[in-house]
C-alpha cells in the first residue's frame, strides 16, 4: 500500500470516475500510443466517443477489449506501494533463508512463465504479454534507456513461486528485463489471478541499470500494475483454472482494496486481445530518471 493511506473511503470519486477519465485521456493520446500497435498489432478497443460520459467497458468475451492506461503524452510518476510479503528481491526470508530471485541465473528473460536455475514448475494460464514504456517525468516524458525492470507475481491460482505452500521451489513468474532506447520493457506471462482481500495485480521494481537489478537495496521505485475489472471478470469466467479467482474478484473492488484505493488512474493497464489467442497489456511508467 502507499505509505500514508486514508483510512477512510467515502471521498473518494470511485472507479467509474477514474475509468471515465482514462478514456477521455484515451482519445487524446491515441497517436502516442501508436508504439503499442505496431509492436503487438492489437487494436485499442472499449472507449466511446469524447466527452465527459466516454466510458471504459469491454467486448464480449471472445472477442478484442481494451480500456484505459499510460501513455507518453501523460506520464506523473508512478506511485510508490508496498512490495508485498512476497518479493523475492533479498529484503526478506521464505523457508528459513534470504529470498532473492534477483540473484537466480537467467532471472534476466522475457519469458517468465517457467521456473529456472534448476527448477522445472511452468505456471499454466491465460498468456499475457505486457509491455512497459519507462520515461521520465521529471523531463518532457523522455523514454529512458538503459534502466531494468524486476516483475513478480501470483500464478492463477493465487500463489507465489518461493513462498506459497506447494511452491516454495519454484521461481516462475520472475523475470528482469531492461529498457531499450524507446523505453520499452516486454514480458510474456500470464494474466495473474486474485487471491482473497486483493484485485488483481501484478508489481514490479525500477533499477537504473540492469547491474545494479540485484538486491532491493538499488531499487528506484516499487509500484503495482492493476487491471479493468471487466477483462479480469472475463478471463476468471472463461478460462480454465481461474475459478477460485472468480469468487474471490466478487468479493472485492479497487474502493476497498488495501493498495488501490485512493485510484488507480496512473496504474491501470490498457489490455486488448481475446480468450482464444491471449491478451496484450501496457502501461506508461513515469519515473524521475
Amino acid at each position: 500500500m502507499r505509505p500514508n493511506p486514508h483510512p477512510s473511503h467515502h471521498d473518494h470519486p470511485g472507479l467509474s470516475q477514474d475509468l471515465a477519465l482514462l478514456c477521455t485521456q484515451q482519445m487524446q493520446r491515441r497517436r502516442a500510443l501508436g508504439w503499442l500497435a505496431a509492436a503487438g498489432g492489437l487494436g485499442l478497443l472499449g472507449c466511446g466517443g469524447g466527452g465527459s460520459d466516454a466510458s471504459a467497458s469491454s467486448s464480449s468475451s471472445g472477442g478484442g477489449s481494451s480500456t484505459g492506461g499510460g501513455s507518453t503524452s501523460s506520464c506523473s510518476l508512478i506511485p510508490e506501494e508496498t512490495a508485498g510479503p512476497y518479493p523475492g528481491d533479498g529484503s526478506n526470508s521464505a523457508n528459513g533463508s534470504i529470498a532473492n530471485a534477483l540473484a537466480l541465473s537467467g532471472i534476466v528473460r522475457r519469458d517468465i512463465r517457467a521456473s529456472i536455475a534448476g527448477a522445472s514448475g511452468v505456471a499454466g494460464g491465460l498468456p499475457l504479454t505486457l509491455t512497459l514504456r519507462l520515461v521520465n517525468s521529471a523531463s518532457s516524458c523522455a523514454d529512458l534507456s538503459g534502466y531494468a525492470v524486476y516483475l513478480w507475481h501470483c500464478d492463477r491460482e493465487g500463489r507465489y513461486s518461493m513462498y506459497s505452500s506447494g511452491i516454495t521451489d519454484q521461481n516462475y513468474l520472475r523475470g528482469v528485463q531492461s529498457s531499450g532506447s524507446d523505453g520499452l520493457v516486454v514480458f510474456d506471462t500470464i494474466f495473474p489471478g486474485c487471491y482473497d482481500g486483493r484485485m488483481p495485480h501484478m508489481h514490479f521494481e525500477v533499477y537504473r541499470s540492469e547491474t545494479l537489478a540485484k538486491s532491493y537495496a538499488s531499487k528506484l521505485r516499487t509500484s503495482q500494475i492493476a487491471f479493468p475489472v471487466d477483462i479480469c471478470s472475463q478471463v476468471y469466467a472463461g478460462v480454465t483454472g481461474y475459478n477460485t479467482s472468480a469468487s474471490n474478484l466478487g468479493r472485492i473492488s479497487f474502493a476497498t482494496d488495501n493498495v488501490f484505493s485512493d485510484g488507480v488512474s496512473s496504474q491501470l493497464a490498457s489490455v486488448s486481445g481475446s480468450l482464444s489467442q491471449g491478451l496484450a497489456a501496457s502501461l506508461t511508467v513515469g519515473i524521475n530518471g
